[in-house]
């Protein structure tokens, strides 16, 4: 029997670390979502921004959050999403460790099997097929929490993992085996179906779906399209709602509107 998620609204804003020439543009993007209300701040783990010119400026992941960390009091953090394909997995439970407390416990580990090509070329990585890369993920999971038990001092906290993707026989089964946040890519169309999955995958592991947070990024042109869509997405049972922000400039006015729906909705005392 499964129970009702129960999951409070949180507000997420990815900054894209691409197209910020200096690092003090990121400092200072942080700083304003922390000072808004935001819940959570992620970046991504890539090596060559994803749109714009593909040359331009362009910032890593993993050393950025322990910045993160030390710059911040409030806000959790993470990847959107980490390439398990560019870390040992026990290197990677250790960075997360280290992460975990610099923030003193605000880490969320995300995490997804990579799709960049050019990442991995350019820095003479193994690409694989998406299937390998799957596959290499869901090896690479159990190494991660076997070591997290295994590190002198333990993480802070049980480290919340965030799987994205919507892969329906791997992807959303490893969501079952080993999330505790489901960051889905699909539209509100086409979420329905996978959560359905996602429900099939937990009954066969012995899980709660209700367990896991749902996560996806509300999307609109104006500020009544994305309030429209945020409320959709929250009628499917979907409480982290994040948006996207490129530099330079790292415009933050969606993020705003999210958060003030957000505690409207939790009756202005969030």
């Amino acid at each position: 029997m499964t129970s009702a998620p129960s999951f409070p609204v949180r507000i997420g804003v990815q900054l894209q670390p691409q197209h910020a020439p200096r690092y003090d543009l990121m400092h200072d993007a942080v700083r304003r979502c922390e000072d808004l209300g935001v819940d959570v701040v992620f970046n991504w783990d890539h090596f060559f921004p994803l749109y714009g010119d593909p040359d331009g400026a362009h910032f890593e992941c993993w050393t950025m959050l322990g910045a993160w960390a030390e710059q911040t009091s409030r806000i959790e953090i993470g990847a959107l999403v980490t390439c398990n394909s560019y870390r040992n997995p026990e290197l990677l439970a250790d960075m997360a460790r280290t992460v975990d407390h610099l923030s003193d416990g605000r880490l969320i580990l995300g995490i997804g099997s990579g799709w960049k090509q050019k990442d991995y070329d350019e820095y003479g990585y193994e690409f694989g097929t998406a299937g390998s890369r799957l596959d290499d993920l869901a090896a690479a999971l159990p190494r991660i929490e076997s070591r997290f038990a295994k590190l002198n001092p333990q993480p802070v906290r049980d480290i919340p993992v965030l799987i994205g993707g919507g892969g329906e026989k791997k992807t959303l089964r490893m969501v079952a085996q080993h999330a505790h946040i489901w960051h889905s890519f699909s539209d509100t169309d086409s979420y329905p179906r996978k959560s359905e999955i996602l429900a099939g995958h937990c009954a066969d592991v012995g899980r709660d779906p209700a367990t896991i947070e749902r996560s996806a990024e509300a999307k609109g042109r104006t500020e009544d399209d994305l309030v429209a869509n945020a409320e959709e997405l929250a009628a499917l049972g979907i409480s982290m709602f994040t948006v996207g922000v490129n530099g330079p400039d790292y415009d933050l006015s969606q993020a705003e509107i999210l958060c003030r729906w957000r505690d409207s909705r939790r009756g202005g005392d969030a």
